[in-house]
């Protein structure tokens, strides 16, 4: 008969790729029980968009039969960790990571970014919100064919919900779409500061806040504000755009703000008659700045017709054609962003221990490449 130290044991040779921690030291196995021979217990991920959900679960599966066990009732789950540090008094107490989605110039597709990523990671089962800090030109309510104004409940400002995903915008509050916004600095950081504290936020495993470009007054004021998990730099392959992506990864960098990664949006156009792969705006400069600065190469995005006509029609590629090549760069993209996020998370909480015990810490986040992530 089959023991509980047996089964532990052998889940024990389980290895997270990404954390590179076995599932049983992470806490990954629940409720395992033995009942006349047959092995169940809840596997828990930390990401129900884990880019190696598929092969850990078949890792576990091999692992139980190699001890001789042929009948196991497995049920996989996901619980997002927190990768960021959240105080007493933080003022979203409910969200347990924020992701800056960031560029160092207009024009690149940050804002397309951040609306397929957050439907995205939406469509896994996580729960999602999307904050336009685009005060001057905020888009993301047009992307997403959303009119309504949101409304005020207990003095808090009730975000839009569009596709599972709860939304705020600076475009909402507009008479007109063609009003401009024209705001100082201090009054775009005060924008920016009441969209954090007055809006119902609830419960998030991710907020995505998409920063206008530049190095300016949102940017800042998001990253002195409140503690974030780490931003996401968008970039073409343009050697303009790279280099000021570069700048834009030495501001967070002296804030002391760890870089997810580096997303190449508008990387090729695909010929429709010979699938031949077309460099329009030149080839690389995503995976250069990856290389320059040690951080993640997240992944391409490819130039096509209906990302366009999805932006600007408020139909995303991701729902609108969620089997195209093009929603699967952003699908694959996003798996990688949850898989880095994850790693984040856990050094976090490895430092928090440290402190605890007293031990020496290290405070530098990995900035390893990602393993490749399967297509799906």
């Amino acid at each position: 008969m089959v023991t509980v130290d047996q089964v532990m044991s052998s889940l024990k040779k389980v290895v997270d790729p990404e954390l590179h921690k076995d599932i049983v030291s992470m806490g990954m196995v629940k409720d395992l029980a033995i009942n006349d021979g047959k092995v169940a217990f809840t596997l828990e991920l930390t990401t129900p968009a884990c880019p190696f959900n598929s092969e850990i679960e078949q890792d576990v599966r091999n692992a139980i039969a190699s001890i001789g066990e042929t009948e196991l009732n497995l049920k996989v789950t996901a619980r997002v960790m927190e990768g960021r540090a959240i105080s007493m008094d933080e003022i979203l107490p409910g969200v347990k990571n924020i992701i800056a989605v960031a560029s160092g110039k207009g024009g690149v597709g940050k804002t397309t970014v951040s609306v397929n990523l957050a439907l995205t990671l939406a469509k896994t089962g996580a729960k999602v919100g999307l904050l336009d800090a685009d005060v001057y030109g905020p888009s993301v309510p047009l992307m997403l064919g959303l009119k309504q104004t949101p409304q005020v409940t207990n003095n808090k400002i009730q975000p839009i919900i569009s596709d599972g995903v709860k939304v705020i915008s600076m475009g909402f509050f507009y008479e007109q779409s063609q009003q401009a916004g024209i705001y100082r600095g201090p009054i775009v950081s005060g924008i920016v500061k009441q969209f954090l504290t007055d809006v119902n936020w609830g419960d998030l495993d991710y907020l995505i806040i998409d920063l206008p470009p530049g190095t300016g007054d949102a940017p800042l004021t998001m990253a002195q504000t409140i503690p974030i998990t780490g931003i996401l730099i968008v970039t073409t392959p343009q050697e303009v755009a790279m280099n000021v992506a570069v700048k834009a990864i030495g501001m967070f960098n002296k804030l002391n703000v760890p870089i997810i990664g580096v997303i190449e949006n508008m990387s090729h156009l695909e010929c429709p008659n010979c699938q031949e792969r077309i460099h329009i705006f030149g080839k690389g400069g995503g995976q250069r700045v990856s290389e320059k600065f040690n951080v993640p190469f997240v992944g391409e995005i490819p130039l096509h017709p209906q990302i366009m006509e999805g932006s600007d029609t408020g139909k995303p590629i991701i729902l609108s054609e969620p089997g195209s090549i093009q929603a699967n760069a952003f699908t694959n993209a996003a798996k990688t962003v949850a898989g880095r996020i994850s790693v984040i998370a856990a050094e976090l909480k490895a430092l928090e221990e440290a402190e605890t015990e007293g031990r020496p810490r290290n405070d530098t986040v990995s900035q390893t490449e990602p393993q490749n992530v399967p297509q799906s």
